[in-house]
């Protein structure tokens, strides 16, 4: 591992000289403020690891030791933000911006965010709010204009909604065009619960239903239903050592056109968000729906997962029921439910 200590008068020049000169693959290894000569110093310590002449961990792994580096640089970031909140000077914004970047912080946006958009209001004078965050959080909303995609994968964790999803996805799709052949396959087999809720609606809808828990049965279900309009794919819950690459692979979708639409839920920290993203999100075209919102409390979340993953919210859900439980995602929609706590549907 290359190895190298930076000096500074700040935090943050010093981090643009680790990244310029080791790349955004640089690991924090430490760090220290001193003071010289009555003078305020700062020297981070980071490291690279060699891409030859050393062991390198075997392809999809993480090298020797990296959890706890990550787990230290996470620790760092965090210290090195909060020293930078205090720099942010709110009087430079305008009240109706100084209103909303303390709202957006109150209801969960993490400093990394809000420091972002701080910048972004100050470099585009006079701009407003939301039109700084619409840069930051993509919308793109579900339906065949926009997912021209035959096949679609409906990931994330256990009891996330993945399969009330699909089906929600299904019934509008139906509804739009009802001459449009739909298909389930379902590579969830080993939770009963939902393996007959989704059989039950596909026989109810005259949707074609198959199981495909291995890859030969993936393969003869592609072939039965090549002549569907859509086709949704219930995938299921991956460990913590899986991603949904290696699960694609290991099921012979890697080569196949489709999109992945990530169901997520804005109950959980920074840290877990992380991992669910680590573990689901792919480079392919997806998206991310948000489940459950009528049960959750605030959405700063929304915010925090669109800037880590660059992915567009494609819609969003709340309610048990089936049907009228599902709302394509607008900018307006979104904005309403972050700032007002609005669900879609509810009168303003």
């Amino acid at each position: 591992m290359q190895v190298k200590t930076f000096a500074g008068a700040s935090s943050q020049e010093i981090l643009a000289r680790i990244k310029a000169e080791m790349g955004p693959d640089a690991v924090i290894l430490g760090n220290r403020t001193y003071r010289r000569n009555g003078e305020v110093c700062h020297e981070i310590t980071a490291g690279l690891e060699r891409s030859g002449g050393e062991a390198t961990a075997p392809a999809g792994t993480s090298p020797a030791g990296w959890g706890e580096w990550h787990k230290e640089w996470m620790q760092i970031k965090d210290q090195l933000f909060a020293l930078m909140k205090p720099a942010i000077q709110l009087e430079r914004l305008t009240p109706r911006q100084r209103v909303a970047l303390e709202y957006l912080q109150r209801e969960g946006v993490s400093d990394a965010v809000a420091v972002g958009l701080y910048q972004r209001l100050l470099s585009e004078p006079g701009s407003s709010v939301l039109e700084c965050l619409s840069g930051m959080v993509p919308v793109k909303a579900w339906g065949s204009e926009n997912w021209s995609q035959r096949i679609h994968l409906m990931v994330g964790p256990f009891g996330f909604g993945k399969t009330t999803t699909a089906l929600r996805f299904a019934l509008q799709m139906r509804r739009n065009n009802p001459e449009s052949r739909i298909a389930f396959i379902n590579s969830d087999c080993l939770r009963g619960n939902g393996r007959l809720v989704l059989r039950h609606w596909a026989e109810l809808s005259n949707f074609i239903y198959m199981e495909a828990p291995d890859k030969s049965a993936m393969k003869q279900s592609l072939e039965a239903t090549n002549k569907a309009d859509a086709v949704f794919v219930d995938v299921p819950g991956l460990s913590r050592e899986d991603t949904i690459d290696k699960w694609r692979t290991s099921m012979g979708l890697e080569t196949v056109d489709s999109a992945t639409h990530l169901m997520l839920s804005p109950f959980f920290d920074t840290l877990q968000m992380q991992a669910f993203l680590q573990r689901y999100k792919t480079e392919g075209s997806g998206s991310i729906v948000w489940t459950k919102l009528d049960e959750a409390l605030s959405f700063g979340s929304i915010v925090n997962v669109a800037c880590a993953s660059g992915l567009p919210v494609s819609a969003l859900s709340y309610g048990a029921e089936l049907k009228e439980s599902l709302t394509p995602a607008t900018e307006p929609l979104v904005w309403r439910l972050i700032f007002k706590r609005q669900l879609p549907g509810q009168a303003a």
